[in-house]
């Protein structure tokens, strides 16, 4: 297949509502919010966007959402879709929208999504009614009632039984998470974790405890993309696409033979090629946390470590601030916030942060590129970013 060049198109601002319990907002309150924070980054108003990228959400019954937020924030678009690539829709939009802005369908493409995930039900109850979507077999799945976390735990078993990893190791991710989610002034969780913590949480599904697996939280993120040239006129520096990539290995965990083995391998080659850079060349890795045996395996695929070292990478603040790579510095879905399919939206505007140098104290120093990774249904579905600063 012919290489593909990079998109000519760019992240001009970024912005994302309160996350956590936000019980005075509905979902269309929370996506103006982070809308109107991202015009505010990009020194923006609602008139200069002529593009709509959303998603849809699991708390109400929207019908068409990208006309449901189209309407709700006024605006008359050029360009408008909703875009279900589950947990990895985040850094999907980024290349539909670059895709749109680089054919001239539009110039000016807002993304944006989030829903009050936690005031709208239980913990409990959100948890089950993930289960219901659908990602388990029809046939030979739901039967069984498994709950999203029992199929991830399958991946856990199996990585733990192939290569030794240790339920330490998976610990050390949810602990290194929280520790910058604490530098983080709107994350949901920052109160300190320890090892041990982790390990002594409610088991949920063996061997995933409480603590192994992603936040359920309200909130929304938005970002907008446009052409270099719209770029230079704005408020803040723009991030550069330089390479993206998609992966699909199943769509049902138990069609699948090797599930400690990923999309993202094919998803991070053809981000990697596109770009003309390697693992070595990344600088801080916002990647995918539903659960902390997601990072690990992600961690492999993706090239930065062989696969089955994935455990001894994490080890020792590899994957904190001033570690060998640091990985979701601004908290992720285990600490962060999680509020459904923007959950990954908010691993975008924090790479966009680094490469700006405006992460405040989560920065890593001399961060040039970034690398955004996105994991959609159980390990299945696959979307890697690569960005800099243009």
């Amino acid at each position: 297949m012919k290489a593909r060049a990079p998109l000519n198109a760019v992240i001009a601002g970024v912005g994302e509502s309160t996350v956590g319990r936000v019980p005075h907002l509905d979902s269309l309150g929370l996506q103006r919010m982070a809308a109107l924070a991202a015009l505010e980054d990009a020194g923006l108003t609602l008139a200069d966007i002529d593009g709509l990228l959303t998603t849809p959400i699991r708390v109400e019954n929207w019908a068409m959402p990208c006309g449901v937020v189209s309407e709700s924030l006024g605006l008359h678009p050029r360009y408008l879709a909703t875009l279900d690539v589950a947990g990895a829709s985040g850094v999907a939009m980024a290349h539909h929208a670059a895709m749109a802005v680089a054919t001239g369908q539009c110039e000016t493409v807002l993304c944006v999504a989030g829903q009050n995930m936690l005031s709208f039900s239980s913990r409990g109850a959100a948890v089950q009614k993930l289960a219901d979507a659908g990602w388990a077999h029809p046939e030979f799945e739901a039967p069984y009632g498994p709950l999203v976390p029992t199929l991830y735990a399958l991946v856990a078993q199996r990585h733990m039984h192939e290569y030794g990893t240790t339920l330490e190791q998976m610990a050390e991710v949810a602990v290194t998470l929280r520790g910058h989610a604490a530098l983080n002034p709107n994350a949901h969780k920052k109160d300190p974790l320890s090892i041990a913590d982790v390990m002594q949480s409610r088991t949920i599904t063996s061997p995933l405890r409480m603590l192994d697996c992603a936040l359920v939280s309200d909130g929304a993120a938005a970002f907008i993309v446009t052409t270099p040239e719209r770029a230079r006129d704005l408020r803040q520096p723009a991030a550069k696409l330089l390479g993206h990539g998609y992966g699909h290995s199943h769509t049902y965990i138990g069609d699948y033979r090797n599930i400690t083995t990923t999309g993202a391998v094919q998803s991070g080659k053809d981000a990697f090629g596109m770009a003309g850079l390697a693992p070595s060349d990344i600088d801080v890795a916002e990647l995918y946390d539903c659960f902390t045996i997601t990072v690990i395996v992600e961690l492999e695929d993706l090239g930065f470590c062989a696969k089955g070292e994935g455990g001894h990478y994490v080890e020792n603040g590899g994957i904190a601030l001033g570690g060998k790579l640091p990985v979701t510095t601004h908290g992720g879905l285990l600490s962060a916030g999680h509020p459904g399919l923007s959950g990954g939206m908010f691993h975008l505007l924090e790479g966009v942060r680094q490469v700006r140098k405006q992460a405040g104290a989560r920065q890593v120093p001399g961060a040039e590129v970034a690398l955004v990774h996105g994991n959609g249904g159980i390990v299945g579905l696959h979307s890697t970013l690569i960005l800099a600063k243009a």
